[in-house]
């Protein structure tokens, strides 16, 4: 299967390419950052303290440098929920959901922590390439999809000169951002293409939203305020507060996983390098345990600004630590700068991420690849645009895994004759586990086969508990009429869980096979490195 259509494998990083994209970057998530506090219902200044100290820490800590990490739509979502429900629980009038906000952030960071020390990350490698490309195009719709609500004001979306101007400084910012990278490789062209717009807008006063207006049309008043303070989240510490958060908490902490370990999955691809899943769930946790204690919002990876960081050529950990130091020093110093920036321009940015984003190359494959997989591209990219991200990968997984069953299963067949002696060989072709395992029990005639049967497992593999209690039927069907019965070609542990072994398993150390069976006994794996070891 062909890769999305990015690549920027080649693209060597610089401090000063990681200090340009950390700028870019800052720019580029204040607007997010205000967006999805208002979808959570919070105010901006959480949602920036949020992005803050995700992008920070992630940067410091995380497995995958050049990754940013901030407040995310995904996890926004949910908490919208959870701060209403917060509200009901602390009675008419209460302000109690960010406080319960707040402590789910730290059982959130708490269950990511685990996931890392329990080394969960490496699970991302089941992911297969075609959920990865439909959560490619899906993110790409996403993002898309996102920024045209930067077309409406007032609910109601732009007309007449307001309208055209809008698109107008789009389009304007697109051109920059194609063109600056075609003149000087090594520009900032997210940068000189926000910054050459705002100037323009501001010189020829323009009239267009601004990063400003985009807030107090929302209910805000601005992104200027102070440092982050330590608290320690004021909710009444009962069981009923921990039965209330914990469905909370799972759900925040599996989706903030999901999402940004396969955004690690895709920059390890497009950068042709290798991140740490695990060291990035524990990064992840740590970060939003703390966004707990110092009021933010919290959140995970975020596939467009790490897109944009990595188009830019932020390779390195200064560009995630330039940018979250940026965003800082707005806040505190420069938010009546940073207000002033069109609206249109960092629209334009998105629009480039997400042309760059879509696996264009999807359109090519569909006839190329077999039916199913374009079928779970299909899906997961459906899914991630209806619902949210973590349920389109993990039914993705799902379906991937249920056609891999199936092929697989069809793979058994069974080859018999009988010899001069009069006994009739079983010659047992493909693997056998829980899904193939009807198909192997049809092959025996055990009332019309001779006295003595030979099963051979030499071409086969027995894969889980299935196949084994499948090969026990079998052996005691030929018990129960009288016949005798060889099996040949088993491994080690699979001759411990046969049934009667001693009596049926034709034991050869030298031609048998020697593999573990996959099932949950850990008794059973210690006895297998034992005799491995003698």
């Amino acid at each position: 299967m062909e890769t999305p259509s990015l690549s920027v494998a080649g693209t060597d990083g610089s401090v000063q390419a990681d200090i340009f994209s950390g700028l870019t970057v800052a720019l580029a998530l204040v607007p997010e950052a205000v967006a999805f506090s208002f979808v959570a219902g919070i105010s901006p200044i959480i949602g920036l303290y949020g992005a803050f100290m995700m992008c920070l820490i992630t940067a410091v800590l995380g497995g995958r440098p050049g990754m940013i990490s901030g407040a995310t739509g995904a996890m926004a979502v949910v908490m919208v929920n959870l701060v209403l429900e917060g509200n009901a629980l602390g009675g008419p009038g209460s302000h109690a959901g960010l406080n319960y906000l707040f402590c789910t952030l730290l059982l959130v960071g708490v269950f990511q922590v685990l996931a890392g020390v329990f080394h969960l990350g490496k699970f991302i490698r089941m992911v297969p390439r075609s959920v990865m490309m439909g959560f490619v195009n899906g993110l790409a719709i996403v993002i898309f999809l996102s920024q045209l609500k930067m077309f409406q004001s007032g609910g109601a979306w732009l007309q007449g000169p307001s309208l055209w101007t809008m698109a107008g400084l789009v389009v304007l910012t697109m051109a920059i951002l194609t063109v600056v990278p075609k003149v000087s490789a090594k520009a900032p062209g997210a940068l000189i293409a926000i910054i050459a717009v705002s100037l323009l807008v501001v010189f020829t006063q323009i009239d267009t939203q601004t990063v400003l207006s985009f807030i107090q049309s929302n209910g805000g008043t601005g992104i200027k305020a102070g440092l982050p303070s330590f608290a320690i989240p004021s909710v009444p510490f009962t069981m009923e507060t921990v039965v209330f958060i914990t469905p909370y908490a799972l759900i925040l902490a599996a989706i903030g996983l999901i999402e940004s370990l396969m955004t690690l999955s895709l920059i390890d691809e497009l950068t042709e390098t290798r991140g740490s899943g695990n060291r990035e769930c524990m990064a992840q946790g740590i970060a939003n345990f703390v966004n707990g204690l110092f009021g933010g919002m919290g959140g995970c990876a975020m596939i467009g600004q790490s897109m944009i960081n990595v188009t830019s050529g932020g390779r390195g950990r200064l560009s995630g630590i330039v940018a979250a130091g940026a965003l800082l020093f707005f806040i505190l110093f420069t938010s009546q700068y940073i207000e002033q920036i069109p609206i249109a321009a960092l629209v334009g940015v998105m629009f480039i991420v997400v042309i760059k984003t879509f696996a264009w190359s999807t359109f090519n494959i569909m006839n190329k690849i077999p039916k199913w997989d374009v079928l779970v591209i299909v899906l997961v990219t459906v899914l991630t645009v209806r619902y949210d991200l973590a349920v389109a990968v993990l039914c993705g997984v799902v379906v991937s895994a249920l056609t891999f069953a199936w092929k697989n299963a069809a793979r058994i067949r069974v080859e018999s004759k009988v010899d001069t002696h009069g006994i009739k060989h079983y010659t047992i072709h493909g693997p056998l586990f829980f899904a193939s395992t009807s198909l192997f029990l049809r092959q025996f005639s055990v009332q019309d086969d001779p006295e003595e049967v030979i099963i051979d497992f030499q071409e086969s593999r027995i894969m889980d508990q299935s196949a084994i209690e499948a090969i026990n039927t079998v052996a005691e069907k030929y018990h129960r009429v009288g016949k005798s019965i060889h099996l040949w070609h088993l491994s080690t542990d699979c001759v411990r869980l046969v049934k009667r072994a001693q009596k049926i398993c034709v034991v050869n150390v030298l031609a048998d096979p020697d593999y573990f069976v996959g099932i949950d006994n850990y008794r059973l794996y210690k006895e297998h490195l034992e005799f491995e070891s003698l």
